[in-house]
This record gives structure tokens, sequence and C-alpha cells, in this order.
């Protein structure tokens, strides 16, 4: 039995697998509000408490930068120690990697069905993948060919500056920067990022703010409720902030897959995605995504996939937790 774990800011997520014909099967699974926490230790804690079993091997999958056997959490405060989680689960290796490397290992054994096709190309089954996730924040990793198997990296990638394309990108960049200073592609495409968008437009729009809108926005994630309206056609301005932010998560997207020559396809993940997943499939988002000049061609070929599954990183923890014995 293995234990897998995915922590994110709103979510820790923590499960047992078996292993069968070279798989990871589900055996338990509980969620916990993160927030509600003092660190990782305390949930691992209940958590054996409420599944019980003996583990044999684990790998968790963490928002922040993995830095000497420790990551020091991106929207949490807390301090994840390797040691110590090994403490805790009885076992002399516990395996910290990034959230998104997490769910780079889990492109390697997903299904069809756990898929939504934005564009099919022409996959290189052998060639490097790409993974990119807007969610509580912005993150992207690689799965990559490495002598005769593949092998996720890690990356910080969404904290790196954001680049604009057009006029209406350059006015939110400035917009941006008086509130926040220093733009990241995070800043742009996440939750909080979409929010923003819907702020900018609104106020450059002048119209004012319809009062339901006004009282969902008060009560509700502001990323929900713009992307909600944008999808039900009830609010123009919403839908226009929709269309910029799919807009510069195509660039984005495009990006990466040049960056690592992701020919192999390209993977959205996170908790937007799969909501606006009609919007992701307009002619708009491949649009932006090939527009890369002499290497549109490329572009062309690479497919584009969203995860369904909102449990692929607790699979792809778990796949990495297979390396552990031995496959």
């Amino acid at each position: 039995m293995i234990l897998a774990g995915d922590i994110g800011g709103t979510n820790a997520r923590l499960a047992t697998f078996d292993v069968l014909g070279g798989r990871p099967a589900l055996r338990a699974l509980r969620i916990y509000p993160s927030d509600r926490f003092a660190g990782l230790e305390e949930i691992l804690e209940r958590f054996l408490r409420e599944v019980g079993g003996a583990i044999e091997a684990a790998a968790i999958g963490v928002a922040g930068p993995l830095r000497a056997g420790a990551v020091v959490t991106t929207n949490l405060p807390w301090v994840v120690d390797a040691d110590r989680l090994g403490a805790v689960l009885g076992l002399r290796k516990v395996v910290l990697v990034n959230d998104l490397e997490a769910l780079a290992w889990s492109l390697d054994v997903l299904e069809a069905d756990q898929l939504g096709t934005i564009h099919s190309g022409r996959p290189d089954r052998a060639a490097a993948r790409a993974v990119l996730a807007a969610g509580t924040g912005l993150g992207e990793a690689a799965l990559v060919p490495v002598a005769g198997r593949f092998v996720a990296l890690p990356s910080e990638g969404g904290h790196a500056d954001f680049a604009p394309r057009t006029d209406l990108e350059i006015e939110l960049l400035r917009w941006l920067r008086v509130r926040h200073g220093r733009v990241s592609w995070e800043r742009v495409l996440s939750g909080p990022g979409l929010g923003d968008a819907y702020r900018f437009l609104r106020e450059r729009s002048g119209d004012p703010e319809p009062p339901a809108l006004a009282r969902a926005m008060a009560e509700g994630d502001a990323a929900v409720v713009v992307s909600s309206a944008a999808l039900a056609g009830s609010d123009p301005v919403c839908a226009q902030a929709l269309e910029l932010f799919v807009s510069a998560y195509a660039a984005e997207a495009g990006n990466l897959a040049l960056r690592l020559i992701a020919t192999g396809g390209v993977f959205l993940g996170g908790g937007i995605a799969p909501h606006v997943l009609a919007w992701l499939r307009r002619p708009s988002f491949r649009e932006v995504f090939v527009d890369k000049g002499r290497l549109g061609a490329l572009l062309e070929d690479i497919p584009v996939h969203v995860i369904l599954d909102d449990l692929a990183g607790l699979l792809g923890a778990a796949r990495r937790a297979m390396e552990e014995l031995g496959g």
C-alpha cells in the first residue's frame, strides 16, 4: 500500500493506493480544508487514524518549490519537511514533489475518459509533454523522456513575468502593476487573476455593476461568479473577462509548448479549465495557441487536452511513489 498527497492552498487531498497491474488503484481518500490545520503533520496524523493500514511508500505533491527536502508552501503558512513527515508515517523516506510535478506524473497513467480534448493534433508519443494548471495559483511542469522512460520535471514558471501581447493586455498589465507591483503570469492566470480581469474591465467599461452580480461577487468566489455568468451569457463584462483570461491561457500554453518542444501534448490542469471547457473549445483558444510566427506549424500539430479528473494530482503522486517500490 502506498500513500499519496496533493496539498494545495484550498484543500489537502490524501489517499492510499494499491498497485495493481503496474498502475495505482485507489483504496481510501480523504479531503481536508488546508487552512484549518497548523501543518501537514497534523493532517497526516488524522488521516492515519481514520484510514489505518501499513504504508510502504509515500509521495506528496505540495504547492511550492522544493529545497533541501522541504517546501515552503506558496499559499499556506507552512513548511513541509520530508523528515518530519517520515516520522509521522514511520517511513525512512517520504518523497516530496512540487504539486505540478505530481500532476505531470499523472500523464503517464491517465485514461482517455479523464481528459477533455481541445485540439487533437498529431501527438508524438515518445516526446515531451507539458502541463500548466490555473487554479488558486498557476503551476507549470513537464513530463520528458530520459533514457527510455518518462520523468516529471518541476517548474515555477507560473511566477515568471507576464508578457502582454495585445493593447488590452498591456492596459491590464498597467492596472495590475498599480495594485500589485510586479506582475507574474499567476497574477493573470489564476482564480484571483480572473477576478482582477473582471474588475479591470468593469472599471474600463464605465458600466455600473448589476446588483445581483455585485451580491454574488460579495458572497462567493469571484472567479466562479465571473466564469458562470460568462458561460450563461448573463453579463457582457464577465464574458469579456473570460475571453481575456482564455486568450492569455492559450498564449502561455503555446509558450510552454515551445520551451519544451512538447509535441507529445499540452495538458491544462487546475480547477478552472474543466469548468470553462466549452469556452476553451472555441476557435479563439487554438488561434492564439498557434500564433507563434514561423513556428506556428509546429504548434498546429501539438494536441491540447484538459485534465478532467480533479484527483489527477493524487494519481500522479501515487505514480511517483511507485518508483520507490521499483516500478
